[in-house]
């Protein structure tokens, strides 16, 4: 038989290696073979070599059917707690779009470099919503060639790797026959480390792993009557039978109600992130499953009916192995999904075996074939110098020939047409990704108000930086001149700059403003697009250690808030601000009426200040003044009068010693008066952007901040 018709599932479990052959013939699966082999210890026992436990089992599996593996497809696992398994729905898109669109998804997905991991993904679309979700499902590659590599001691090459959780909801789909109008099933496959989840409702499946397993119950037991771990897990297995039934279940409660309540949890999440599910029954699977009081818990706490995978009900077997298989059937889910998949009836296709490897296999296969074509070519090499001339010559014929050519120019101008038809037809607009554009339109209108915010808050720590100097309340410490926003696409890269000498700090920064960072040239706008500020203000302080203390400190401090929906990013570091001094403008002179005899043009006294250097009196302001947010332009402050030196020409005598006598019984405090402005203002520049964060992102925030949960992974 083909090896396409005949598949061996294989499953390294902690407990046993449970395989499973099954032939396909039309609609019909028999059981060819199967087989069971027990490790010497359960490998979750403490001080137990892993991996060595698991060669001898495997080569003992190997020297009884490596016969049989030749020829047929072989497909493994890998337990769901050395994987990873994400989900998230996609905006409406068009099928070539997809794979791009996952790639990005997986990347933020994925705790790992995605040039680290094999990964492959399954999308789930319903006829109900013009969203599609996917489920994204990796390995590291370190974990499969260490599992390869063991298999390959002893002669096990597979041809497909993917997910234990994966398979056993291949195996309970095909065998219950899901559709989309199945009711919402929780199938629940307690293993020894640990417990897979998986969610199938509405044609949507949706997967969790949590550590709590076999073992947890049997060092419950071993550590409640004082036994070995060998003994604890043999008295596990019999506590149906025990004579100690009621005292073992005790020990086994607190564990028991552990393992309820992260399912709860878990059907919780998944309720607050697809508010029309409908869940309604538990399949179990799994010896861990025959547990004492489980099943009774589950239902009194869950409030639904509670199932224990029994029999394989599309599977036949024929002869006195029959009884034996029906014994180990609840145990071979995961080896039962394997083989589907491998024969090509799966409900998810995720193969996370590497590309290099495959392509290997495939070029081994097909190296008969080539040696074949080669013998074939030295036969007819001596045909090869005359048959391209008699060719050439049946062209030439044919090109002539209006009974051969007339037909194939009829084809080819109604190819066209039809071309041109699919066209037209295909440039309408689906009704429901028109609908579901419309309504997040009115997505993000809540930016710039916020944004806005941000803006008073800086001016804020600004204002705060000035009283923590000492500057005198009347003094402006920073003037808004411009405020500019720019929206980026996704995609789009921005913040590229090359590292730059930090003046504070001593080290180096990049445009992230982060001394020791990767630098900000591989930023790009992430799904939702980004936001470039540009921020433009004077201040009399000339430092740009001002500016690094409070607007930058700032947006360093508030870069990530709960419940915001962007993330600052890409800040300049203090070297990289722009800076240009701006002089003041000449103050208005006011003219005086001069008394009689008093030049027309008196000297500058000693107390009148001098032009501020390297500037210009008379030059024009650098624009119209400040602008503010919310009121009208702020009109230029006047310089102080000058106090009337004694000593100054001008006026009247009787003046002068009014003044004199006027200083002399009650002199002003020392620097009472504030000096005229002379000091040159400084224009400051600063940069920087921020991520917008995907709605989808904020409604998981917002549904786990609800419930008081932690959202699980």
């Amino acid at each position: 038989m083909s090896a396409s018709n005949v598949c061996w599932g294989i499953e390294v479990g902690a407990g046993a290696i449970k395989a499973l052959k099954v032939e396909r013939d039309g609609e019909d699966l028999r059981i060819a073979d199967f087989a069971v082999v027990p490790h010497k210890k359960v490998l979750s026992t403490p001080d137990l070599n892993r991996d060595d436990a698991i060669a001898v089992a495997l080569g003992s599996f190997m020297s009884q059917y490596r016969d049989a593996l030749r020829g047929a497809t072989i497909a493994v696992s890998v337990p769901g707690h050395s994987a990873f398994a994400r989900f998230a729905k996609l905006p409406p898109v068009e099928k070539k779009g997809i794979a791009n669109l996952v790639r990005f998804e997986a990347v933020q997905q994925i705790p790992f470099p995605i040039d680290d991991v094999e990964w492959d993904y399954q999308t789930f679309a319903s006829d109900d919503s013009p969203d599609i979700e996917v489920g994204i499902f990796a390995v590291t590659k370190a974990k499969i060639a260490e599992m390869l590599a063991l298999y390959g001691e002893q002669g096990l090459v597979p041809n497909i790797i993917t997910l234990s959780p994966v398979a056993v909801y291949n195996a309970v789909a095909y065998d219950i026959a899901f559709t989309a109008k199945t009711p919402g099933t929780v199938i629940l496959d307690i293993g020894t480390t640990a417990t897979d989840l998986i969610i199938a409702e509405g044609g949507r499946v949706w997967i969790r792993t949590f550590p709590l397993g076999g073992h947890n119950f049997t060092e419950a037991l071993a550590a409640t009557f004082k036994l070995t771990y060998g003994k604890a897990e043999k008295l596990k297995k019999e506590a149906e039978t025990s004579k100690y039934k009621r005292h073992i279940f005790q020990a086994l409660k607190p564990v028991l109600q552990e393992l309820v309540q992260d399912v709860q949890r878990s059907i919780g999440y998944y309720r607050d992130t697809h508010p029309d599910a409908s869940i309604t029954r538990v399949v179990g699977v799994g010896s861990t499953f025959k547990l004492i009081g489980l099943r009774k818990l589950l239902s009194q706490q869950l409030k639904m009916d509670v199932f224990r995978y029994e029999r394989a009900k599309r599977l036949s077997i024929d002869g006195a192995a029959a009884a034996d298989f029906e014994a180990s059937a609840p145990n071979m889910a995961t080896a039962y999904g394997l083989a589907l998949q491998g024969l090509g009836l799966q409900t998810i296709d995720a193969n996370l075996m590497p590309t290099a490897v495959v392509r290997q296999a495939m070029w081994k296969r097909k190296m008969p074939w080539f040696v074949a074509a080669a013998g074939l070519g030295i036969a007819g090499g001596a045909l090869s110098f005359a048959r391209p001339l008699l060719d050439s010559m049946a062209i030439n014929r044919a090109k002539t020939d209006s009974q051969l050519t007339n037909p194939i120019r009829q084809v080819i101008a109604q190819g066209n047409a039809l071309k041109a038809k699919w066209a037209e037809a295909s440039s309408g607009k689906h009704p429901g990704y028109v609908a579901e554009n419309m309504r997040r339109f009115f997505e993000g209108r809540d930016l710039y108000p916020m944004f806005l915010e941000d803006l008073g808050s800086m001016f804020k720590a600004a204002e705060a930086y000035g009283r923590g100097h000492g500057l005198p309340p009347a003094v402006m410490v920073a003037e808004l001149r411009k405020f500019e926003t720019e929206y980026l696409p996704p995609g789009q890269s921005f913040g590229a700059k090359a590292p730059t000498r930090d003046p504070f700090s001593g080290g180096d920064r990049d445009a992230g403003g982060a001394p020791g960072a990767p630098g900000a040239d591989a930023t790009t706008a992430g799904q939702a697009g980004a936001v470039k500020f540009t921020l433009v203000f004077d201040s009399p302080q000339d430092s740009r250690a001002f500016v690094n203390d409070s607007f930058l400190a700032w947006l360093r401090t508030n870069s990530q808030r709960a419940g915001v929906p962007y993330v600052i990013v890409g800040l300049p570091s203090a070297a990289d601000i722009s800076t240009q001094p701006i002089a003041p403008p000449k103050p208005k002179e006011t003219p005086r009426t001069p008394s009689p005899g008093a030049p027309t043009s008196p000297p500058r006294g000693p107390s009148q200040p001098n032009p501020p250097a390297g500037g210009d009196r008379d030059a024009p302001p650098a624009d119209d003044g400040p602008q503010s947010i919310g009121g009208p332009s702020k009109p230029p402050t006047p310089p102080p009068s000058t106090p009337r030196s004694p000593s100054a020409p001008g006026g009247s005598s009787t003046g002068q010693k009014a003044d004199v006598d006027l200083d002399r019984i009650a002199p002003l405090p020392e620097g009472i008066l504030a000096p005229p402005r002379t000091d040159t203002t400084y224009r400051y520049t600063v940069t920087w952007f921020a991520q917008i964060r995907p709605v989808s992102e904020m409604e998981k925030e917002s549904s786990a901040g609800s419930t008081g949960q932690e959202a699980p992974q």
